[in-house]
C-alpha cells in the first residue's frame, strides 16, 4: 500500500505542474496578443530601457552605414557653429532663451529625442511620426492620422512644458535635431498655402488684410474685407518692412529657422534637409532604434513647390527687394549650406 501511495502522491505533483505550465503558457499567449493588437509590429516602442540612446548611436555608431552617414551630420554641425561664430553679433543679440522661446521643440521621453519643428519642410509627417513614437501603442501608422490632429498642440508634448532643470537636463541627454528647406522655396511654400488657397481664410483675415491695407495703393473695400488675393511681390513688401518685425513677430510659417530653432544656442546634433527627407528622416529612426519597423511616410505631391516655381515667383521682385529679402534670411542660408540662388539679382 505504501509504494502504491507514493506513487499516486508523485503523479498528482506531476498533474499540477503541468497544469501551472499550461495555464502560465496561456497567460503569455493572451498577453501576447494584448501587445500585438496594441503594437502590431510585435516590437515596444514604448521603451529604450538597456540599449543604447540615439545619442550614443549617432556619436559612436555601431554600424558602418551609420558610422558613414555620421561623417555628413558632423559637416552639418560644423557648417552650424561656424557659422554662428562668424555672425555672432546677429546670431546672438539674445543672450537667454526662455521657455516660451522653446514652444517648437517636441519631446519623445520613451526614446530621448527632442525635435525642432519647421513648418513647410514636413513638419506634419513628422508630428505624426511622433506621436507614433509617444504614443505607446495607441498609434502604428503615420498616415493613419489625420493632418489636423497632427497639428493638435495637446496631442504632442514641447519643450516649454517642463521646469528648469528638467529642461536643462533633456537639451543635455537627448538628441536633438531639426529639419531645414532652401529659405526661399519654403517661403514660397509658405505664401502658396497660405495666401492662394481659398479655404485659409484665418490668413487672409490676419494678415491678407493687413498685407493689402500697407502694400496696395488704392486697393478695392472688398480686398481690404477679404484679404484673400494678396499678390507675391506685395508679401515680400510686408516682409521687409521695417514696421512688420517691429510690430510682432514673423508667424511661424515663414519665421526663420535661426528664430524657431535657435540653433546658435542649442546644439542639434543632427541636421536633416529637405531636398535628402526620406533619407535623413529614416536615419534618425535608425538610431533611435525604430528603424526595423517605422519608416518616413512616402508619397508623391504633385503640389509641392520647387525651384523652377521659386525662379518664376521672384521673377517680379525688385533687385532692391531681393536684396533686402536675403538679408532677412541670410542666417539661414549660410548656417544650412545653401548657396545664392541664381535668380537673384542682389545689389
Amino acid at each position: 500500500m505504501k509504494p502504491a501511495l507514493l506513487e499516486v502522491m508523485r503523479m498528482n505533483r506531476i498533474c499540477r505542474m503541468v497544469l501551472a505550465t499550461c495555464l502560465g503558457s496561456f497567460i503569455l499567449v493572451i498577453f501576447y496578443f494584448q501587445i500585438m493588437r496594441r503594437n502590431p509590429f510585435g516590437v515596444d516602442i514604448c521603451c529604450r530601457k538597456g540599449s543604447r540612446s540615439p545619442l550614443q548611436e549617432l556619436y559612436n555608431p555601431t554600424q558602418l552605414e551609420l558610422s558613414n552617414t555620421a561623417v555628413l551630420h558632423q559637416m552639418r554641425r560644423d557648417q552650424v557653429t561656424d557659422t554662428c561664430r562668424a555672425n555672432s553679433a546677429t546670431s546672438r543679440k539674445r543672450r537667454v532663451l526662455t521657455p516660451n522661446d522653446l514652444k517648437h521643440l517636441v519631446v519623445d521621453e520613451d526614446h530621448e529625442l527632442i525635435y525642432c519643428y519647421v513648418p513647410k519642410v514636413a513638419c506634419t509627417n513628422w508630428k505624426r511620426l511622433m506621436m507614433v513614437l509617444t504614443g505607446r501603442g495607441k498609434y502604428s501608422d503615420p498616415m493613419e492620422i489625420p493632418a489636423n490632429e497632427a497639428h493638435v498642440s495637446a496631442n504632442l508634448k514641447t519643450l516649454n512644458q517642463y521646469s528648469i532643470p528638467e529642461i536643462n537636463h533633456r537639451l543635455k541627454s537627448y538628441m536633438k535635431f531639426l529639419f531645414v528647406r532652401e529659405p526661399f522655396e519654403r517661403l514660397v511654400s509658405a505664401y502658396r498655402n497660405k495666401f492662394t488657397q481659398k479655404y485659409n481664410t484665418s490668413f487672409h483675415k490676419r494678415y491678407g488684410t493687413k498685407i493689402i491695407k500697407r502694400q496696395r495703393k488704392n486697393a478695392t473695400q472688398e480686398a481690404l474685407r477679404r484679404g484673400d488675393d494678396v499678390k507675391f511681390e506685395e508679401f515680400v513688401a510686408y516682409l521687409i518692412d521695417p514696421h512688420t518685425q517691429r510690430e510682432e513677430p514673423f508667424n511661424e510659417h515663414w519665421q526663420t529657422v535661426y528664430s524657431l530653432c535657435h540653433p546658435c544656442h542649442i546644439h542639434y546634433d543632427l541636421v536633416g534637409k529637405y531636398e535628402t527627407l526620406e533619407e535623413d528622416s529614416n536615419y534618425v529612426l535608425q538610431l533611435a532604434g525604430v528603424g526595423s519597423y517605422l519608416k518616413f511616410p512616402t508619397y508623391a505631391k504633385s503640389t509641392r513647390t520647387t525651384d523652377e516655381m521659386t525662379t518664376e515667383f521672384f521673377q517680379n521682385i525688385s533687385s532692391e527687394h531681393q536684396t533686402q529679402l536675403y538679408e532677412v534670411y541670410k542666417l539661414d542660408f549660410l548656417m544650412f549650406n545653401y548657396s545664392v540662388p541664381s535668380y537673384l539679382k542682389l545689389e
